[in-house]
């Protein structure tokens, strides 16, 4: 359900739109005419109206080259306009286009295809060997091993209550979305191309129409943004443009009864695909958002407006309007509420005027075509060779058929023999081979993928503690990297909890697995992240004070080498006493000075063992005094001497009385001391026990 202002109705579920894919019916709004000069105002209803005087940095602007103020109303001069700037989008992201699809052949061993030219002979052998992309699944690997999970922590103390919910509820709505293998994909985009981007959106058709967020991998070939920044939020619109079934789109939307066929003419940035696709039958649908600056009525006695940034989105198709949330009265203050975009970026290796980075393929991709053209030189050596070729004199009456038929054991000659001379192949140099092994290193060296990196090491490296040390000098290019992704990894969960508080307007119940594997339910709706209703002294009801949060980013499952690492770091400090209640004081000194993960929590755990021990301690002596005047009084120091054995303590000057035959006595822990065995049964007791012991 979409937030909507007091006093409105609901937004219908159709009228939201989220990605491409998610095709809703139309509004019937889609083809109003552009606004005239004397239309300032957003639709009735509208909460914000258009600045007068935007700031230059806005959206809206009256400079000719830039999209004029759409005064809340989108049309087909406005959609005209767009479409127009958004084929300059195209233009001016060739060379990144051009670069991702040429990593795409690298990535598949195709490097061939990119470095086959005219002049080359067609049968010499073209060997693609493996060391890039043995490289890049080792850095995927790295990623997977280092899983993200999200601890939501609040900024205030009423907000903890819904820390803990968000905490619960997130990762289950990430699992409904398969975010694994979301992760996956945009990790391989990440790594391969340098620019992986997760699309956060509200997808309307979940759950039968209730709606729920959703959260998938985006090509970085189908979005588009203005050239030249660096801040993806810094760009004025954005698109994201993809192809659809034209039958589909025909059924979804009657007003474009009378489109083409096979309308990707233009948006052709796409990968060398092994299938051959047919796009004669789909048509490019063009999802838009943009943003804009407006005047919000902030209700305060002194008429002082509100300035905010909101987010539009725009679905249009071969120039025809099919949804504008700017259109919808319902959604003048924006398509979502947080006013970003839904498109998260997560680049390894940035570049300047670019959110878009480069990745390992263009570091690599060099040695790579060096090892495998050398290759290509030593094979070919090779085959040459193992197959001696001869030069044969015309007319030299060699007769050829019954030479090159090798089970001829007589070959028949009618001129010279000699007129028949091997081809001398000369031996391959070593320098080639050596080369070709110093560009492997190189390619080793520049990815960070050493061999000890793979639990691989030289010679003469055997003890665990020397290969655990190199196993993690090797890890830091990787815990860099990882970092970077939890990063984007954080903003994802940023927007998932703006949606959860714009549109989770019905309460949704989610089962929660406990760490013991108990079952339990959480309920929740966006009343718990609404804001508070303040009524100010004029008796006007303002917004106030909305829960924000803090995330902590963590692994959620440690690679196997980590685990055995930190199992061992525990043994040795039981092993150094760190867990004796006795040494809890030299325990926290040593601790101060140590830097481990889980620090803080074992801290406080020993501080808790260690003010147990002085409680118990202390009622210990407590019990040994009550019991030395319970003895004085009564002449009986069983209970007195029993608490003193127990705790080492002997007391002196007290005669201790002897136990007779066959008593017990219980210490203050509840154990049953030793009994007198000078009964005849005690003494058989003995024997039976002594019998029983193996000896040696």
């Amino acid at each position: 359900m979409a937030r909507r202002r007091r006093g409105e109705a609901e937004i219908p579920q159709e009228q939201l739109q989220g990605p491409a894919e998610q095709l809703r019916e139309p509004v019937e709004q889609d083809m109003l005419p552009a606004a005239g000069p004397e239309e300032r105002r957003l639709p009735p209803g509208a909460a914000g109206q258009i600045l007068e005087e935007p700031p230059a940095e806005g959206y809206i602007t009256s400079e000719p080259e830039r999209m004029p103020a759409f005064r809340g109303i989108i049309g087909k001069e406005q959609i005209d306009r767009a479409d127009a700037r958004l084929r300059k989008f195209m233009q001016g992201k060739q060379q990144l286009q051009q670069r991702v699809i040429s990593d795409e052949q690298w990535w598949r061993l195709k490097g061939w295809d990119e470095m086959v030219s005219k002049s080359e002979n067609e049968y010499d052998p073209r060997p693609a060997s493996a060391w890039m992309f043995n490289s890049i699944i080792n850095k995927h690997a790295d990623f997977m091993d280092n899983f993200p999970d999200a601890n939501i922590l609040p900024q205030e103390e009423s907000d903890k209550n819904t820390a803990v919910i968000l905490s619960e509820v997130i990762p289950v709505i990430n699992k409904q979305n398969g975010f694994t293998d979301c992760y996956s994909k945009e990790v391989y985009d990440k790594v391969k191309f340098g620019t992986g981007i997760y699309g956060v959106f509200w997808d309307v058709s979940a759950h039968n129409g209730l709606g729920d967020v959703k959260v998938r991998p985006v090509d970085v070939l189908k979005l588009y943004w203005e050239p030249g920044v660096e801040d993806p939020e810094a760009s004025r619109d954005m698109f994201f443009v993809d192809l659809v079934d034209t039958d589909i789109l025909k059924a979804t939307y009657p007003q474009l009864k009378d489109i083409g066929k096979g309308s990707w003419q233009g948006y052709d940035a796409k990968y060398v695909y092994e299938d051959e696709i047919d796009t004669t039958e789909k048509t490019v649908v063009v999802d838009w958002y943009y943003k804009k600056t407006i005047r919000i009525d902030s209700g305060n006695p002194m008429d002082i407006p509100v300035i905010k940034t909101v987010l539009h989105y725009v679905k249009y198709c071969e120039g025809i309007l099919l949804y504008a949330s700017e259109n919808d009265p319902n959604m003048a203050e924006g398509f979502y509420a947080h006013g970003r975009y839904p498109f998260v970026f997560d680049v390894m290796f940035p570049m300047k005027g670019s959110p878009a980075g480069f990745g390992y393929i263009d570091i690599m991709r060099d040695p790579q075509m060096y090892i495998d053209k050398l290759d290509q030189a030593i094979l070919k050596n090779a085959v040459m060779k193992a197959k001696p070729r001869y030069l044969s004199k015309d007319g030299g009456g060699i007769n050829e058929d019954e030479f090159g038929d090798l089970s001829k054991d007589i070959v028949h000659y009618t001129g010279d023999p000699n007129a028949l001379a091997p081809i001398l192949t000369p031996d391959l140099p070593a320098i080639a081979v050596q080369v070709r092994q110093n560009k492997i290193d190189e390619l080793k060296e520049t990815s960070g993928n050493r061999d000890f990196s793979q639990g691989a090491t030289a010679s003469g490296v055997t003890a665990a503690s020397a290969i655990a040390a190199l196993q993690e000098a090797g890890s830091k290019l990787s815990r860099d990297m990882i970092k970077g992704s939890y990063s984007a990894f954080e903003r994802v969960i940023y927007l998932e909890i703006e949606l959860i508080r714009q549109f989770y307007t019905v309460p949704r119940v989610y089962r929660i697995m406990g760490e013991s594997g108990e079952m339990h339910f959480r309920s929740i709706d966006n009343r718990l992240l609404a804001g508070e209703k303040v009524v100010n002294e004029f008796g006007v009801m303002t917004g106030g004070r909305k829960p924000y949060f803090d995330i902590d980013i963590a692994p959620q499952k440690a690679s196997p080498f980590s685990k055995v690492a930190q199992n061992e770091f525990a043994k040795e400090l039981y092993g150094a006493g760190f867990f004796n209640p006795e040494m809890v004081d030299q325990a926290l000194m040593c601790l101060d000075m140590m830097s481990f993960d889980g620090k803080e929590e074992l801290k406080t755990k020993i501080s808790q063992q260690g003010t147990l021990y002085d409680r118990y301690m202390n009622l210990q002596q407590t019990a040994i005094k009550i019991a030395d005047l319970l003895a004085q009084t009564t002449g009986d120091s069983r209970l007195s001497n029993a608490l003193r054995a127990a705790a080492g303590v002997s007391m002196p000057g007290m005669p201790q009385q002897p136990m007779a035959a066959g008593e017990t006595v219980t210490d203050s822990l509840g154990n049953i001391q030793n009994k007198a065995e000078n009964s005849t049964a005690g003494k058989a007791r003995a024997r039976v026990a002594e019998a029983a012991s193996p000896r040696s």
